[in-house]
């Protein structure tokens, strides 16, 4: 089936988060909303017909992930990954989100330290305080317009601390994201090793949202963390979705997997008080686009590409002061505002005001997203090439 997604659906008046609040949430009725990871594109039609079909049934009580939505999970990984997994592995969560709440609070005693590299997805920070933890930073180095690993700062984090009035949290855990959100680097199998190796010696477990590891840009290859070796496998969990991949975020699903009893165990009994099992249509949808889903999602690829050539291009030659950092995966662009001088508080104002675009501003991923903004290019090209031409005019007239 070939799709379409140069066609601009109109998704307001249906409850849409996106386009629905953004004249409240952002102050202007013609903003052209491009902040939080939702694609404009409709879904994958195999999904859309199981949907149907399942609601056809009038019986919508409590559920369970039956074993064919297990075997959907365990065979993606292998397909996709070659990750042989158990089913007895996957834990079954309404996001990811929720899961890293749960991990952490599994994981750590408050007090404890958790280590984050900003700039960072920004529902990280509030999983790690709000479960009484402290932020250790161990933030990401931009060189050259690339973003990078500190691994010396990384395994200073460890060394015993002197001349310090107040006691070091004793750190826990890591958050490791693959690729990582916002910045769209993809880390290589050396760089996983190495965060891999540090944890494995200091005695922590890791945390890996790989949430956006099938939405790459051409010439890039997702490894998963606990692909790496058995030590790396048993000393993780693991946080995967089809929620970004296939554009289901409404349906609120997502496999968490822990190959190391004892963490999936401590996991679940978190997991048993505070989240819920998703809902029976999360389960279908996911099965159905694990299974088949890969048509629509090869045509979106191929499309995000060519939205990422038109973004970098259009911005180069007609935006002087605005460098996109090129992504290795994920629809979420992180952009560089540095060059137009402003307050980080003025850039996110003037870009609504004056473009008439809502980006997500880069200071919620921490001190290190200062001057950056978040864009979300997973729209018809129309509405990329109208929002450029906003940003393009507006810049032009500072």
């Amino acid at each position: 089936m070939k799709y379409d997604f140069d066609c601009v659906y109109d998704r307001k008046k249906t409850d849409c988060y996106k386009w629905d609040l953004a004249p409240h949430l952002f102050g202007h009725e013609d903003v052209i909303p491009m902040w939080v990871a939702d694609m404009d594109f409709p879904t994958a039609q195999p999904v859309v017909d199981a949907l149907k079909e399942r609601a056809e049934h009038p019986f919508y009580g409590y559920t369970h992930p039956g074993p064919s939505v297990v075997d959907s999970v365990v065979e993606r990984m292998k397909r996709k990954f070659n990750w042989e997994i158990e089913g007895e592995w996957v834990v079954f969560t309404p996001g990811v989100v929720p899961a890293l709440h749960t991990a952490i609070r599994s994981l750590t005693h408050p007090g404890d330290g958790v280590i984050m590299q900003q700039p960072a997805y920004h529902p990280f920070f509030p999983a790690v305080t709000g479960s009484g933890c402290q932020i250790v930073n161990n933030n990401l180095k931009l060189v050259d317009g690339r973003y990078y690993q500190d691994f010396e700062d990384l395994e200073n984090k460890f060394l015993p601390q002197t001349g310090r009035l107040r006691r070091p949290p004793r750190i826990k855990t890591i958050l490791f994201c693959n690729p990582h959100n916002p910045v769209g680097r993809l880390w290589n199998v050396d760089e996983i090793t190495r965060v891999g190796e540090i944890a494995l010696d200091n005695g922590i477990p890791v945390i890996s949202d790989e949430i956006h590891c099938e939405l790459l840009f051409k010439g890039y290859k997702h490894t998963p963390f606990a692909t790496i070796s058995e030590e790396f496998e048993q000393n993780s969990i693991t946080c995967m979705s089809p929620s970004k991949t296939f554009n289901l975020p409404g349906l609120a699903v997502s496999s968490i997997i822990i190959p190391n009893k004892k963490l999936r165990e401590g996991f679940k009994e978190i997991a048993s008080g505070i989240v819920s099992e998703p809902n029976l249509f999360g389960f279908t949808a996911l099965e159905a686009s694990y299974r088949h889903g890969d048509e629509w999602l090869d045509q979106v690829l191929d499309y995000l590409q060519g939205n990422l050539d038109l973004l970098m291009e259009y911005t180069e030659a007609n935006i002087p002061g605005v460098k996109i950092i090129e992504p290795q995966g994920s629809y979420l662009i992180w952009i560089d505002f540095r060059g137009l001088g402003m307050d980080p508080l003025d850039l996110g104002k003037f870009m609504l005001d004056e473009a008439k675009v809502a980006l997500e501003d880069g200071f919620i991923f921490g001190e290190a997203g200062n001057g950056f903004m978040r864009m979300n290019i997973a729209c018809p090209r129309p509405i990329l090439k109208e929002a450029l031409k906003r940003i393009e005019q507006a810049v032009n007239n500072l």
